[in-house]
């Protein structure tokens, strides 16, 4: 997607995995192109792990996942946001984001649909749309969460991209009850997009915004 040069891109996921489920094919092709690439999580939903588990299982989790995209450790960023309650903290999160445009500069920015249904993926998407109004910025598809979504922007993948994917989120073994957390849901959702565009696997983004110096 970027030949020409090293890219910074950022990744907001509102929750653990949400990046992965988004656009974890294109996190490892952006990795194999040499790209930089960061990854913000802003909760890792202590509250709703099951409760024979450990409340914290989301973050070693998140870590192992991001590891088998490519992302370095020091690139993946957490934050301790209660889930559910990102729209009264909006102040913080916004703060944060902005933080966090100043630290990395990044060229892209990756966040869930303006549209998305949940409250804490909204809030993100609002508030990076403000702390980020400089930047290009790509939504990513969550169907379940997604009201609508327009299918303007494919990332053709490789089977090592899917394949890396599908290994990222089995990490997430406190998620595996989720009806989309399975190999056949992430292979059939690429093959769908894939085939949109006359190729194998993709995965799709709304343009938010497309910045061409």
């Amino acid at each position: 997607m970027f030949k020409s040069s090293k890219q910074r891109i950022l990744i907001l996921a509102p929750h653990t995995d949400d990046g992965e489920l988004g656009c974890g094919g294109a996190i490892n092709k952006f990795i194999e192109e040499g790209h930089e690439v960061y990854y913000a999580a802003f909760s890792a939903c202590e509250i709703s792990v099951p409760k024979h588990l450990p409340s914290n299982i989301l973050i070693e989790e998140v870590k192992k996942a991001t590891h088998v995209l490519g992302i370095l450790p020091e690139n993946l960023l957490l934050y301790n946001y209660e889930v559910r309650t990102f729209s009264y903290n909006r102040q913080a999160i916004l703060q944060d984001l902005i933080d966090l445009k100043n630290k990395i500069n990044p060229h892209l920015v990756f966040m869930p649909s303006l549209t998305d249904l949940h409250q804490d993926h909204g809030t993100i998407a609002q508030e990076a749309l403000r702390a980020f109004k400089t930047t290009s910025i790509l939504s990513y598809e969550l169907p379940w969460n997604n009201l609508s979504f327009n299918t303007t922007c494919f990332i053709s993948l490789s089977e090592n991209n899917i394949s890396s994917k599908v290994a990222a989120l089995a990490q997430y073994e406190s998620q595996q009850h989720r009806p989309y957390a399975n190999d056949e849901f992430i292979r059939g959702l690429a093959r769908t997009r894939g085939v949109q565009i006359s190729d194998r696997y993709a995965e799709v983004f709304e343009v938010v915004r497309w910045i061409i110096a």
